[in-house]
């Protein structure tokens, strides 16, 4: 068995905080676990929380158009979330439950190791980049982070959906963004490679 599915088979047991006791499935994650390009939400909604799937409702309807705009399958992709559990209501998440739930988080982004990391809404966007700033003021550019990879930050699929035109807008064009981002990786990789032997970088500590 492989450590991602050994991870899987953990956070499927998980009874690390008390979302345990309310939740259906545990929502770990779907799609390629080796994919250059990994989304992060916040948590599972209703319909996530039954199917064991993230992004199935009318938020994961809006990701795959967006990603069908840029030339991307859904399929290509590794979708995940802050937490694995759907908190009651689809209430926030309290700092407690995200203590208990990021170390899966951080797991899974280590082993599949994408070029692209997006931020779907301020909590995985203010975890992943350590910050109280919110999504607006963040989003529309690319961050250098870990293990090599950039961070794109936008906004919530559900947020566009209650929200104005304007919010679907700025996540097209954040969208474009990280296609861009991935191409460059691309690029700059395959010039490395022929310049000069393959070496392997220095990874820094996610979330000391």
């Amino acid at each position: 068995m492989s450590e991602f599915d050994e991870l899987r088979l953990t956070a499927e047991s998980c009874t690390r905080c008390p979302l345990a006791a309310t939740r259906t499935n545990v929502v770990f994650g779907a799609g390629r676990p080796d994919s250059e390009l990994m989304f992060v939400g916040e948590a599972p909604g209703r319909n996530e929380d039954l199917e064991g799937v993230p992004f199935v409702g009318r938020a994961g309807q809006l990701l795959d158009q967006l990603l069908d705009e840029v030339g991307i399958e859904r399929e290509t992709v590794y979708i995940a979330n802050v937490l694995k559990c759907r908190p009651p209501n689809n209430r926030d998440p309290q700092p407690h439950e995200i203590d208990a739930c990021k170390g899966y988080l951080r797991s899974q982004i280590r082993l599949i190791h994408p070029r692209v990391v997006v931020t779907l809404g301020n909590f995985a966007t203010k975890l992943l980049l350590n910050t109280t700033t919110g999504i607006t003021r963040l989003r529309g550019r690319a961050y250098p982070w870990w293990l090599g990879a950039s961070l794109i930050p936008t906004f919530h699929p559900a947020a566009a959906l209650r929200g104005k035109p304007a919010v679907l807008e700025s996540m097209r064009a954040d969208f474009r963004l990280m296609r861009e981002a991935i191409d460059a990786s691309r690029a700059a990789e395959a010039a490395e490679s022929e310049a000069q032997p393959e070496s392997v970088p220095e990874q820094a500590t996610l979330w000391r």
